[in-house]
């Protein structure tokens, strides 16, 4: 933090520094704050109150930018040999392909530069401040370190302000900087230095807003300086990493170039010492032959693949902002969410109440007034219980917020907290409005952290007078002389027992709040402090919690079965997110690492722990990145969710950022590449098993396409080396390629998830695309390919044909191969020879009677005898092109039973597989 003071004088800790202190540094008034001079010259020096711009590249440098990529190159490469070949509706569709990609790349890109920018829209657009001792209202950018800040309830605070003043209750909802889910108490007092991000109870952050009271703050830092603005900085510094499938497509691209160029070097030098042929003749061929190799429509069928995938995701309710995105996400191995609003409701609940006698647990959900009362176990009714009815109705009275219905969600106006003791009321059998019609208000003492409780006064139909009390368990234990009973009676209070009850109740992660009542004078007409101090009558507490949604409790199992480690990262309080972990049935809950844990480890360290513990609490957005960091440097996967800012840089960092689409800042889904459009964890298991089945089909149109390819290529070295004519000639093989070839594997796009894929662990991060086997299948179904082209090629020269009906059987039998082995490949995981194997989908069988049209058109229609020299076929030659094909189903079949064990993963249990 830049002190605003000089370079000269050492940057305080704000937060853990006197009132006086601070305002001497700052030179500036409480009563008058700065001057309009001093306030101009500050602006001058400090600059504006706004983040700074992005560095950004120009739309031009962005992108041609997109055309860096090996993969690119060996595409315009194939453009440039089809052109060569002076096949130009193929070179142009293959430059369609590269510039579509180049596009959407460049948008994408575009939209993720913008995060920083919606940080920006975070500050506070004007802001109420002291000048000359006038209150005035400007723009937020003019404020400047030094400025006396008056908050009121709904401001965005405008900087980063240490306090000075508070009245009635300062609470400030801090949800996008820490993740705490209901706002937080204010107070003057300083803090020790060291404390985290939310437990600076002296200050107020940039970006925040303001849920109750009121207050005044002096402004120490602006701008770049604020906790937001050190999030900006984070943002900027973190390099989007790449995905599994970027990467390995990388990989893919660079060997397959380098195998390309190196044969065919080999097949030129060779042809021209050993073949006997000219040096055009050889060139033109092994054209040909890179031709045969490069599979041009396989970028297509990718990103179609990925778009399918997308638009299933989003009826799903997940968004994907970047296309690879999706497929990265079969390759999570951790999921790092963020508890408040993502794991939870987001919502307070009573979830436990405590009377003299007997400990209720709760149930229910958020703030919807369903759910009842449970003893030992068994269920309670609340009407059986008076001192529970007693407690239920003071708990409504000394509250002021209401329940909203709509349509089937329920939300709460008011403090959340105080919602959640309205429900508490209505599923103990009271009307809410009658309560508060029947026993009218007519005083309050509003909440102060200063004093920690707030009273209200009221008077029933027959005028009888009853303060009603609720506050902090300590506080207000001090105040009472004696509790309730079952019968009605006062008791002498235990202040033991009730300590004891307090701390079972916050060791599960309950917040506590403490409930009291006190008879009040029947014409009493006002409240103060003195009616309320030393004589009340404790009633019981109550324990409030926001509960985990009970979808994602399923979903964490979910994830479990599919080897995926589920951890919380939270700005939370320990205690709660433990609760929480147990709730949700997380694996390691007995441990929860805290962010001055985290402070105090190197990285090695940290890379230890973060494997061994799933809790993580008051959590600073640096602490979220290192863990992410931590896990990473660890080999795994990492798919991150959140909602605040404080979530975007370790959002942008993870492989996989999943922000929230409700609830979450536009700095969170800017820097996420999936936004969740219903905030439902759950849909994160959905989204992963898509990501796995986007993947596993986007394998299988990989093997489909490179063994036809290698057939087609290993037919043709074939032919060069031994000095034989050519079975099939380079314009029939782009035939091939870019009609049937591409339609067919674009079915792939539609395959649905195979029966086990949520029962398989994540696929290893390093797991290259050409794994052993891919590179078993293409090598053995080329080579199976090979000899069903040259076999057949050589048949027909046997049985009399020419060399053009030779080669026109060949094409046909290539294609009947290839449709066979489409049925094959449709399973990597289990065998296609079954009723539903054979059947098909409806993208299968549409696109099996295209290519079969295009192939008749192909050997019988006369213009396609002037374009690739075919020959019309008999229903014999026919019938024996179709044998073929089956008998290659049939040995593939064989072959993927006798190789499945040794090349394919097991699920973690074979017995659910």
């Amino acid at each position: 933090m830049k002190t605003p003071v000089g370079p000269e004088v050492e940057t305080p800790q704000w937060h853990s520094a006197e009132i006086d202190s601070v305002l001497s540094t700052l030179k500036s008034d409480r009563k008058t704050g700065l001057g309009a001079d001093e306030a101009q010259e500050r602006l001058a020096q400090y600059g504006p109150n706004r983040l700074p711009e992005p560095k950004a590249r120009g739309p031009l440098v962005r992108f041609f930018s997109q055309f860096h990529s090996l993969l690119i190159y060996v595409l315009l490469a194939a453009a440039g040999v089809t052109a060569v070949l002076g096949h130009w509706i193929d070179t142009g569709v293959i430059l369609v392909v590269v510039w579509v990609n180049a596009v959407i790349g460049f948008i994408q890109e575009g939209k993720a530069e913008a995060a920083l920018a919606a940080i920006k829209d975070m500050l506070a657009p004007k802001a109420s401040v002291l000048r000359d001792g006038r209150r005035i209202t400007l723009p937020g950018e003019n404020v400047v370190p030094g400025d006396i800040v008056l908050l009121e309830p709904g401001d965005r605070v405008a900087a980063d302000l240490r306090l000075i003043e508070t009245r009635g209750g300062l609470r400030v909802q801090e949800a996008v900087l820490t993740g705490e889910s209901v706002p937080v108490d204010k107070s003057l007092d300083p803090v020790p230095a060291a404390a985290a991000l939310g437990d600076r109870g002296s200050m107020a952050f940039s970006g925040t807003m303001v849920a109750s009271g009121q207050g005044r703050g002096v402004v120490v830092a602006t701008g770049a300086n604020t906790e937001l603005g050190r999030i900006s900085h984070l943002i900027g510094e973190v390099r989007r990493v790449q995905t599994p499938l970027t990467r390995q497509m990388a990989v893919f691209a660079r060997w397959l170039t380098a195998f390309i160029l190196a044969v065919s070097a080999v097949i030129l030098a060779a042809g021209l010492i050993f073949g006997g042929y000219g040096f055009t003749e050889l060139f033109m061929a092994v054209v040909g032959l890179s031709v045969a190799a490069i599979p041009e429509g396989l970028p297509a069928i990718l990103t179609v693949t990925l778009a399918i995938g997308v638009q299933g995701m989003a009826s799903g309710n997940a968004i994907v902002r970047r296309l690879p995105a999706i497929e990265a996400l079969g390759s999570v191995s951790v999921i790092c969410s963020d508890k408040t609003g993502t794991l939870t409701r987001n919502e307070m609940m009573v979830a436990s109440v405590a009377t003299a006698e007997r400990l209720f647990n709760v149930s229910g959900a958020g703030y919807a007034p369903r759910g009842g009362f449970q003893l030992n176990g068994d269920v309670a009714i609340a009407t059986d219980y008076p001192l529970l009815a007693k407690l239920s109705r003071a708990a409504l009275l000394c509250s002021e917020a209401e329940l909203e219905r709509r349509g089937e969600d329920w939300t709460v106006v008011g403090d959340p907290m105080e919602g959640a003791l309205v429900t508490l009321a209505c599923k103990a059998g009271l009307d809410a409005d009658a309560e508060r019609r029947s026993h009218s208000q007519i005083d309050a003492i509003p909440f102060d952290a200063q004093h920690r409780f707030m009273a209200t006064l009221h008077h029933d139909p027959e005028g009888a007078a009853a303060i009603y009390v609720k506050g902090a368990p300590e506080r207000l234990l001090d105040m009472c002389q004696s509790q309730a009973t079952e019968a009605g009676e006062a008791a002498p209070l235990d202040q033991d027992y009730w300590r004891a009850q307090a701390d079972a109740i916050a060791a599960r992660g309950h917040r506590v709040l403490a409930i009291a009542v006190k008879a009040g004078e029947r014409d009493q007409t006002g409240l103060d402090f003195a009616d309320v101090d030393g004589d009340l009558m404790l009633v019981g507490l109550v324990g409030l919690i926001d509960p985990p949604r009970e979808e994602a409790v399923n979903a964490v199992a979910q994830c479990r079965d599919a080897g995926i480690r589920v951890k919380m990262i939270t700005g939370d309080h320990a205690g709660t997110a433990a609760a929480i972990a147990r709730e949700l049935d997380l694996e390691n809950t007995s441990r929860v690492l805290q962010g001055v844990d985290v402070d105090g480890l190197d990285d090695e360290a940290l890379r230890r722990q973060v494997q061994e513990i799933d809790v993580f609490a008051r959590m600073s957005p640096e602490h979220k990145l290192r863990l992410v960091k931590a896990l990473q440097a660890e080999g795994e996967v990492v798919a991150m969710t959140g909602d605040g800012v404080n979530d975007a840089p370790a959002l942008k960092c993870a492989d996989i950022g999943v922000a929230m689409g409700l609830t979450g800042s536009e700095a969170a889904k800017e820097a996420a590449e999936i936004v969740l459009a219903d905030d439902n964890f759950a849909t994160i298991a959905a989204a992963v098993k898509a990501g796995r089945t986007v993947y596993d089909n986007l394998k299988k149109a990989i093997i489909f396409l490179l063994p036809v390819n290698g057939g087609e290529s290993l037919s043709l070295v074939v032919a060069l080396l031994l000095g034989l004519t050519l079975p099939i000639t380079p314009l029939q093989i782009l035939w091939v390629n870019m009609v049937s070839s591409v339609v067919l594997a674009m079915t792939l796009a539609f395959e649905p998830s195979e029966p086990n894929v949520m029962r398989r662990p994540p696929r290893p991060p390093g797991e290259p695309i050409l794994s052993r086997f891919v590179l078993w299948r293409v090598g053995f179904v080329s080579v199976l390919f090979s000899a069903g082209i040259f076999g057949k090629f050589a048949l027909a020269q046997a049985q009399g044909a020419s060399i053009e009906e030779a080669r026109t059987i060949a094409v046909n039998t290539l294609v009947v191969m290839e449709i066979f082995y489409l049925f094959s490949v449709r399973y990597l995981h289990g065998p296609s020879m079954t009723l539903r194997g054979v059947v098909g989908t409806r993208p299968v069988l549409i696109a099996v009677a295209a290519v079969a049209g295009l192939q008749f058109l192909f050997t019988y229609a006369p213009f396609m005898e002037t374009f690739f020299g075919t020959r019309p076929l008999s229903l014999s030659q026919g019938l024996q092109i179709v044998a073929i094909g089956l008998l290659v189903l049939i040995i593939l079949e064989l072959e993927k039973r006798l190789v499945r064990a040794v090349f394919l993963p097991r699920s973690p249990d074979p017995s659910r597989a």
